[in-house]
C-alpha cells in the first residue's frame, strides 16, 4: 500500500506542476505582431532582410511582416510607415529613405509606445531606440580603398548614389575621407540614379558618349552597378574600366564571375533584421531591466548603435557567398 501512496503522491505533484504551467501567462500574446518598413522591397537586398525579420519571428513565436514601396519611394514610404503605426504593433523596424520626412512621424510613433529601431538607414536625431546596421562611413572608405588598388592610385573616379539618404550620405562621406591618402585620385562626378539601373546605365552612357575620362566607377547602392556595367557594355569597356559595387544582388554577383564587375561591398541585411526583431521582442516585453520601462526610461536599455559589419565580395570568395545566399529561408 506504502508503494502505492508514493506513486499518488508523485502524481498529484506532477498534476499541480502541469496546472501552474497551464495556468501561467505565455510570454508572447497569440496576436504579437513586429512590422518592418523599408523602401524598394522588390531589391533582392530586401528580400534578404525579409528572410532573416521572419526567421526572428518564428524562433520567437510571433507574427511578423515586411512592407513597403516597390520602387524608391520616400512619401509613399512614408504613407506605409503609418499604416503600420495605425495597426500599434509590439514594434517596428524602419530603414528610412530619406531622415527629414521620417524624423517626426518616428517620434510620434514612439510616443505611442511603439519601440522603433533603425535599421540600414538612420535617422538619428528622431527617437527611435537604436540603429542596427552598416557603418557606412567605413564602408564607403572600404569602397574607396579598393577602387585605388584597380586603378594604381590615380585616375578619375564616378561615383553612383542617391543623395539625400542618410546611410548613401555618410557612405561618400566615406569615398571623401579616403581619398586623402590618394592624391592622384579625383572624384569627377557624383551621379544620383534614385537607386535605379536604368537611370545609372543612362547617366554612365552619356558621360561615355561625350568622350568623358572614366577610369573607375564606384556605386554605393545595389542596383548602380549593374546599370553601370550595361553602360561599358556598350562601348566594349566591361572589365577595362573597374566597377567597385555595393551588395550581392544575385544579378551583381553573375558580373562579378563574368569580370564586368570587380568587387562589391556586402552588407549583412539578413542579420541586421534578424537582430532588429529581437531587440523589439526585449523592448516589447521590457526583457532588459537596467529600468522599470523603456518608454520613461532616461537612456535606451539597448545598445545606442550596433555595427553589423562588411564583407567584400570578388571572384576568389564568389562561391562561398552564393552559397550562403541560396542556404537561407525563404517567405511561406
Amino acid at each position: 500500500m506504502r508503494k502505492y501512496g508514493v506513486g499518488l503522491a508523485c502524481f498529484l505533484i506532477l498534476l499541480v506542476a502541469v496546472v501552474i504551467v497551464a495556468c501561467a501567462k505565455p510570454y508572447h500574446d497569440e496576436n504579437e505582431h513586429y512590422v518592418f518598413v523599408a523602401t524598394n522591397i522588390n531589391l533582392p537586398y530586401w528580400q534578404e532582410a525579409q528572410a532573416g525579420f521572419l526567421d526572428a519571428a518564428r524562433t520567437l513565436g510571433v507574427k511578423a511582416e515586411l512592407t513597403g514601396p516597390t520602387t524608391y519611394d520616400p512619401t509613399g514610404e512614408v504613407v506605409i510607415f503609418r499604416q503600420a503605426v495605425e495597426q500599434h504593433p509590439a514594434g517596428i523596424c524602419i530603414s528610412a529613405a530619406r531622415q527629414d520626412v521620417f524624423q517626426s512621424e518616428i517620434d510620434k510613433a514612439v510616443a505611442q509606445g511603439i519601440p522603433v529601431i533603425c535599421v540600414d538607414a538612420d535617422v538619428p536625431n528622431s527617437k527611435r531606440v537604436l540603429y542596427i546596421g552598416t557603418d557606412n562611413f567605413k564602408a564607403g572608405r572600404e569602397s574607396l580603398k579598393r577602387m585605388a588598388a584597380l586603378v594604381a592610385g590615380k585616375g578619375n573616379i564616378v561615383v553612383i548614389t542617391i543623395p539625400g539618404q542618410n546611410n548613401l550620405d555618410d557612405r561618400v562621406a566615406g569615398v571623401a575621407d579616403a581619398l586623402k591618402n590618394f592624391p592622384a585620385l579625383k572624384l569627377a562626378k557624383i551621379l544620383d540614379d534614385k537607386g535605379d539601373l536604368r537611370n545609372a546605365f543612362d547617366q554612365i552612357y552619356a558621360l561615355l558618349n561625350k568622350k568623358e575620362k572614366i577610369d573607375g566607377i564606384i556605386c554605393l547602392e545595389a542596383t548602380g552597378g549593374q546599370g553601370a556595367a550595361s553602360a561599358l557594355h556598350q562601348f566594349s569597356l566591361e572589365g577595362k574600366v573597374p566597377i567597385v559595387a555595393f551588395d550581392k544582388d544575385p544579378e551583381t554577383l553573375a558580373l562579378i564571375e563574368s569580370g564586368a564587375i570587380a568587387s562589391t561591398i556586402a552588407q549583412k541585411p539578413y542579420v541586421m533584421s534578424y537582430y532588429g526583431l529581437k531587440f523589439l521582442d526585449d523592448l516589447h516585453h521590457n526583457a532588459v531591466r537596467e529600468f522599470k520601462d523603456w518608454r520613461t526610461a532616461p537612456v535606451a536599455p539597448l545598445p545606442s548603435w550596433v555595427d553589423t559589419g562588411t564583407a567584400v565580395v570578388d571572384k576568389y570568395n564568389l562561391a562561398l557567398f552564393r552559397e550562403a545566399l541560396s542556404a537561407q529561408p525563404k517567405p511561406q
